[in-house]
């Protein structure tokens, strides 16, 4: 959806250590530095929204915060108009809820989050 702030898929479903690949495309037609995108997989019992308020300030890297590497467990960088990411990542052996995330300012805040799933 042009410009919208949101992913077009929510949850992902996985099983425990699954290769999974997401690709990632910024289908609006703004700039980068005004309507990026990224995505951003963070560990179960992170809270995507106070992720998002931590990575505010981290423009100059893509807004993928260095303090809290030790919460990411995959990502795309920023995106700007019709450009397309890809990571592809092991799923986590833990069952559990895995929130993901574009931490572009104030994207998370009105929707554009979801979960990876994770169960046998």
């Amino acid at each position: 959806v042009e410009n919208a702030m949101k992913f077009d898929v929510t949850t992902i479903a996985a099983a425990p250590g699954e290769l999974i690949t997401v690709i990632l495309t910024n289908a609006g037609t703004l700039p980068k530095n005004v309507m990026g995108h990224n995505w951003i997989l963070v560990i179960a019992g992170t809270d995507p929204v106070a992720f998002a308020a931590s990575a505010a300030s981290e423009g100059a890297n893509g807004y993928i915060p260095a303090k809290l590497k030790d919460k990411i467990l995959a990502f795309v960088g920023l995106l700007g108009p019709n450009e397309t990411g890809e990571v592809t990542f092991t799923a986590p052996t833990e069952p559990g809820e895995y929130p993901f995330l574009c931490s572009f300012p104030a994207h998370c805040f009105v929707g554009m989050k979801g979960v990876l799933v994770v169960k046998k």
